[in-house]
């Protein structure tokens, strides 16, 4: 009886060591790399290195040339980039109070709006310094676009939250900011390439922003039916109005 029981221990410790291992080599043949990860990814890396490729090229060059010296006209400004820039806000915020259904809770839209924003402009802004590129009107740090990478940060979570529910809608706003990215360069303010890496760099944080989800589960407006946000939008910017209904 006492050799059976040792017998039974010993097999036990086997299939303990073999479950370990079998977890072990699991861990092991995981991928390093996520392929969604890789897959969200592909789009907004394009954009960003064949705008760092292209940076000071001749094709580049050739561009705001045309568009700038071809007609002989050179001081001319279409300044409604600075308004556009905006609208994909307030599109999200409208849709809401408008009940289209999206994937997230207001509060959730806006955090994770505010957190892609904050780290896409430390990684614009530092860029910038950093390289310290020339714009094509001749003031500094021109790469990469600030007004694109704000403009399709906000356009991305404009369509993370409503792609599933509203295709067509979710996909207006990088239809917009497409428009600001043209404006940047059509205002002589930034080259090509700087918009180009603007808009994917946009892109890219947030789309990792909303695979990654930091601070989940803080909600603390999720069971306050009667809060909503109204957007702003004016010649000096835009912002956003809390009401709370009694």
């Amino acid at each position: 009886m006492k050799r059976f029981r040792v017998i039974v221990l010993l097999l036990a410790l086997l299939q303990l060591q073999l479950s370990a291992q079998e977890k072990t080599d699991s861990i092991k043949r995981a991928p390093l790399i996520n392929k969604t990860v890789v897959k969200r990814s592909i789009l907004p890396l394009s954009l960003i290195t064949v705008g760092t490729l292209i940076s000071g090229s001749h094709l580049e060059k050739q561009i705001k040339k045309e568009l700038r010296d071809g007609d002989g006209v050179i001081d001319y400004s279409i300044p409604v980039d600075d308004l556009i820039q905006y609208i994909p806000i307030a599109e999200i915020y409208i849709a809401d109070a408008l009940g289209v259904k999206s994937k997230n809770h207001w509060f959730d839209q806006t955090k994770y709006m505010l957190i892609s924003n904050a780290i896409t402009a430390a990684l614009t802004h530092g860029t910038k310094f950093l390289i310290n590129k020339r714009r094509p009107n001749g003031s500094p740090y021109s790469f990469p676009s600030g007004h694109s990478s704000f403009s399709f940060t906000n356009a991305t979570v404009l369509y993370e939250e409503f792609h599933d529910s509203s295709p067509v809608f979710a996909y207006s706003g990088y239809f917009l900011t497409s428009l600001v990215g043209s404006l940047r360069v059509i205002n002589n303010k930034h080259w090509l390439s700087d918009v180009l890496a603007g808009a994917g760099l946009g892109i890219l944080v947030t789309r990792m922003v909303y695979y990654f989800e930091p601070l989940k589960n803080w909600n603390p407006c999720k069971k306050m039916k009667n809060i909503s946000l109204i957007p702003e939008i004016d010649s000096s910017g835009g912002g956003l109005t809390m009401v709370y209904r009694f």
